[in-house]
């Protein structure tokens, strides 16, 4: 059986959007294509951190570099259209900054946007019924 090996080249792609899925256990980062296919990905657990440490402001700078530096080995791409967050953690601003960072430090053209998509509930759940005693 063949194993695929991750330093083949795909295809050509000149601009990845980033998505980052926070939660207050874990991080997810995915790079993909203008049509939303994986190039590559990284969480906490995936680097190594175990436990609530997976949802640090260090992993999350950590993940995001990881991420990119392997979707840009691969696909050398010239640019990053968009950051997509959902979530809240507290790890939310260092993972923003790292994708900043690396744009700067690969000369890369820097996000034009970021969307936040986490859920709000308007007005939430229906509240219990009155207790009579």
């Amino acid at each position: 059986m063949k194993k695929n090996s991750p330093s083949k080249k795909k295809g050509h792609v000149s601009i990845v959007e980033t998505h980052i899925k926070m939660t207050f256990n874990n991080i997810h980062f995915n790079v993909t294509d203008p049509i939303g296919n994986t190039l590559a990905w990284s969480s906490g657990g995936k680097m190594g951190f175990k436990g609530s440490r997976k949802s640090t402001p260090h992993a999350a700078n950590l993940v995001v570099k990881n991420a990119l530096t392997a979707a840009h080995d691969i696909f050398n791409f010239k640019g990053i259209k968009a950051i997509k967050i959902v979530g809240i953690c507290p790890s939310r601003d260092a993972a923003i900054r790292a994708v900043f960072e690396f744009a700067s430090a690969k000369g890369l053209a820097g996000p034009e946007i970021i969307i936040d998509k986490t859920p709000v509930p308007h007005n939430g759940c229906r509240p219990p019924k009155k207790r009579r005693v």
